[in-house]
């Protein structure tokens, strides 16, 4: 760079050097499937690919540490060999899946979640509607698995269901 050029060429004169540089870096990382990436990048990836070798259909990797607003943690992973996933029948889980599919239950999942946990404190939200809309979707929620209920009436997120909870939302964020 020429020493007589004003500072406002010689900083676009930079940036461009700088932009060239990340586009490249980011044009030559690994980016389709089944390219293999470092393991820094994709830590959780490699050690899955690993444990299932490289002679299988693969396999998901579930994994989460939660730190709930209420103080409760939960630790949680689960591997699943993509052949038994395509094998299984998805049918059976429609209604699991269904239970999440209505605004006012993942409303309610969410407020659970929070520590709003009973159906008393759960009336007291308009958004939730009315006591009986509300004990119509709790009883959804706990038929699929998604909450359980104590004798006390206290409503909670099983601790197993925690994270799966959280990646199934993960998974639909666009």
């Amino acid at each position: 760079m020429d020493a007589s050029a004003d500072p406002l060429e010689r900083r676009v004169s930079e940036l461009e050097r700088r932009l060239a540089e990340l586009t490249s870096a980011v044009e030559s990382a690994p980016h389709r499937t089944g390219d293999r990436h470092p393991p820094d990048v994709f830590w959780a990836l490699e050690g899955l690919r690993e444990r299932v070798g490289d002679d299988t259909a693969g396999a998901v990797l579930f994994t989460g540490t939660v730190n709930l607003p209420t103080g409760e943690h939960y630790d949680w992973q689960l591997g699943t060999a993509v052949a038994d996933m395509l094998g299984a029948d998805w049918s059976d889980w429609a209604t699991t899946l269904g239970a999440l599919g209505h605004p006012v239950r993942l409303l309610l999942l969410r407020r659970v979640l929070a520590g709003t946990r009973t159906a008393t404190e759960l009336a007291t939200d308009d958004a939730l509607g009315t006591t009986g809309q509300i004990y119509h979707h709790l009883r959804q929620l706990v038929s699929a698995g998604w909450l359980h209920s104590s004798a006390r009436g206290q409503y909670a997120v099983p601790g197993e269901r925690v994270v799966p909870l959280l990646v199934v939302l993960s998974g639909v964020q666009r």
